[in-house]
């Protein structure tokens, strides 16, 4: 009888596993198998209740998922690279420390705000932005990021094809856009209008970041149209918050360059 109580203690396991393995590939969770398998000593040793072990089991389930699922986030995004608020020097923008700081609870998220983040180059917008949006696509969130340019082209191609309105219908649906690089090259009319499209279908209704090497008073340069500007400016500032990054490019440290040379505006005024 000994004999008997020892096949029947060691095949039981072997079928209730068996069991959970058929049950796991059903449910398309395979790694619920690994996780039981694991924690079932544990449970044992420990006298976890049933309610404890399934938890335990189902708890690991959901963090692989989603851990899993933010990294397909971040690389659908299109990030140029993953940037993260640990790898920011703070020490050479103090001043924006808090504000980042509360920033990456992503409540400006839930509220649909807007973030701009205005600079010289080489201060850390383009990483910040990013590192914004890599926390924004961990806490679920979907995310795009590619260039002012990028986007206009993207718009551009989509209005040619007669498929603006259900492109930027699609566009809203992802919690955060990210615009880089506002600034750097102006845009004709047409371009213009289309970005403004992009901003107007977002107001109130999701979050863009934006960065600039321009203040405000220089992207009516950019957009060729100060009217534009204004409304554009107007809707993104509404439910905004906007830090200013100063300093000496991070890439010209230690090359014996101090400055690069000044943007001036279309006021006249010149900015560095």
């Amino acid at each position: 009888m000994g004999a008997t109580r020892n096949t029947t203690k060691s095949t039981a396991p072997t079928e209730a596993v068996k069991q959970i393995n058929y049950l796991a590939a059903a449910l398309k969770a395979p790694r619920i198998t690994e996780a039981a398998a694991r924690l079932a000593d544990q449970a044992r040793d420990a006298g976890w209740t049933h309610e404890d072990y399934l938890a335990a089991v189902l708890e690991r389930e959901v963090s692989a998922r989603n851990a899993s699922g933010a990294q397909l986030r971040i690389r659908a995004a299109g990030f140029p690279g993953v940037k993260t608020m640990e790898d920011f020097d703070f020490d050479t923008q103090p001043a924006i420390r808090q504000q980042i700081g509360a920033l990456a609870s992503g409540g400006f998220l839930a509220e649909a705000r807007n973030v701009v983040l205005l600079g010289p180059p080489g201060t850390g917008k383009t990483h910040l932005a990013t590192a914004l949006g890599v926390t924004a696509a961990r806490a679920g969130h979907r995310v795009l990021f590619a260039t002012a340019t990028d986007w206009v082209t993207r718009l551009t191609d989509a209005h040619r094809a007669g498929r603006l309105p259900a492109e930027l219908a699609r566009l809203r649906r992802y919690g955060l856009i990210i615009v880089d690089e506002v600034g750097y090259l102006p845009f004709e009319q047409d371009a213009a209008n289309l970005f403004f499209q992009l901003v107007s279908s977002r107001y109130e209704h999701a979050s863009l970041i934006l960065t600039s090497n321009l203040p405000f008073s220089g992207w009516g340069g950019v957009f060729g149209d100060q009217a534009v500007a204004a409304a554009m400016i107007d809707r993104i500032v509404h439910h905004a918050d906007v830090l200013t990054l100063k300093g000496a490019s991070y890439r010209l440290r230690g090359r014996g360059i101090d400055s690069l040379p000044s943007i001036r505006t279309t006021t006249g005024q010149t900015e560095s």
